[in-house]
Parts: C-alpha cells; sequence; structure tokens
C-alpha cells in the first residue's frame, strides 16, 4: 500500500504521521505543496497537521489553493483514500471534501491534552481495527477544532453512520460533540484528534495504531 503525505509550509506532524504509516507497513512518499501530481500508484493521501501557510485568512483555506489541491480533489473523485488530522481536517473541509467547518473553540483557548475518544462507527477502513462504542485516548491540539454543521447536514452524518469519533466528554463546543466525520463513500476521514500521537508507547499511548494497522491492511487486500 502507497501512501502520500503532504507537506505544506507550516505542517509540523508530517514526518510523525508518515512514520506512523510507515509501522503499520505503508510505504511513504513525502509530496511538497508546490508538487502538482501525487507519485503513480498513490493508495492514500494523508494530509497532516500543523499551521499551512500560517493559517492565514482561515486554517486550511490557502492549502486548498495550492499547487497540490488539485491533485487532492481529482484523487478524491476517483474513490482515492484520504486522512486528514487536525489542520489537515481543516484542509479537507475547505476543498469540499468533506462537510461541515471547524471554528475556534469554545471558550476561544488552545487545547493540547490527550482526550477520551468514543468510537461511533466501526464500519470503515479507518475504524474497523476499534468496536462501534470503544473508548479510546488520543492526544488533540488544536484552537480551531469545533465542529460545525447545519442541522441537515448533521442528520446526514448521522443516518449515513458518517460520524467517526466523538468527543466523551465534550472538550471544545462541536456540534454533537463530533470528534472526526467519513465522506459519504467512507474512504475520506478528517479528524481533530492526532491518532500519530498515540500510534507508539515511546510516545506514551497506542490506541492511535489500530486506525493505522487496519488502514493499511484494509488496503492491501483491496
Amino acid at each position: 500500500m502507497k501512501a502520500a503525505v503532504i507537506t505544506f509550509p507550516g505542517s509540523n506532524c508530517d514526518r510523525d504521521l508518515a512514520v506512523a504509516l510507515e509501522q503499520a507497513g505503508a510505504r511513504v512518499a513525502r509530496v511538497w505543496h508546490k508538487d502538482q501530481a501525487l507519485p503513480s500508484g498513490t493508495d492514500l493521501v494523508a494530509v497532516p497537521g500543523g499551521f499551512s501557510y500560517g493559517d492565514y485568512l482561515r486554517c486550511g483555506a490557502i492549502a486548498a489553493h495550492s499547487p497540490i489541491a488539485a491533485a487532492l480533489r481529482d484523487h478524491a473523485a476517483r474513490g482515492g483514500y484520504m486522512l486528514g488530522i487536525c489542520n489537515g481536517f481543516q484542509v479537507l473541509t475547505e476543498l469540499g471534501l468533506l462537510p461541515g467547518a471547524l471554528m475556534r473553540n469554545q471558550g476561544l483557548t488552545f487545547i493540547c491534552r490527550p482526550a477520551v475518544l468514543k468510537v461511533a462507527t466501526a464500519d470503515s477502513d479507518f475504524t474497523r481495527g476499534y468496536e462501534a462504542g470503544q473508548r479510546i485516548s488520543i492526544p488533540v491540539a488544536h484552537h480551531e477544532g469545533n465542529y460545525q454543521i447545519g442541522a441537515e447536514g448533521l442528520a446526514a452524518l448521522r443516518d449515513q453512520d458518517r460520524i467517526a469519533f466523538t468527543y466523551a466528554p465534550a472538550i471544545n463546543g462541536s456540534v454533537a460533540d463530533i470528534a472526526g466525520i467519513l465522506s459519504a463513500n467512507r474512504r475520506v476521514l478528517g479528524m481533530m484528534p492526532h491518532p500519530e500521537r498515540a500510534a507508539d508507547a515511546v510516545l506514551g499511548g497506542t490506541d492511535g495504531r489500530a486506525l493505522f494497522s487496519a488502514l493499511v491492511k484494509g488496503l492491501q487486500h483491496a
């Protein structure tokens, strides 16, 4: 399975994400924001956390107009898999690949600590390494992680079982305590918590490892 990790100016979790994917068995290529094409044979595009382009205008807004952006949209349109973490989730919403928006946290504070998540669905290649309802601990580090979507959009996410993770308990004001969502075809996941920071015991926890292991295994056998 071949993964491409995108790096923008201001990305700071790209190496961690590449290492987590490699440890799960993926072959990882690094892609610079000025590239206009993904490596041949890319199965998964991973958009890391950080502060792309300094988070000017809105978080992820400039990244959505970068030279690599068209290739990311094309990859998703072909049914390719995509994973956006923290700033990567913000980029995916700005690209229009996931619904909703990430706003400033309730209380206007930067939150950086382990968060308890509830696995809302195990019915995806990203989450099938967990059980629905399972509680896991994954670090968060964000100021604009307050996920918002209108009533109609929220109903669609619920009806289609596209809420991947929720905060348990709530931490940032996100509607329905949402921490991560899936696209309609279940091949794009955006989440604010950082599973790559919980994929090695040396880092203090391994609850994120199952996400990468299940994803890589699933794509290897696809």
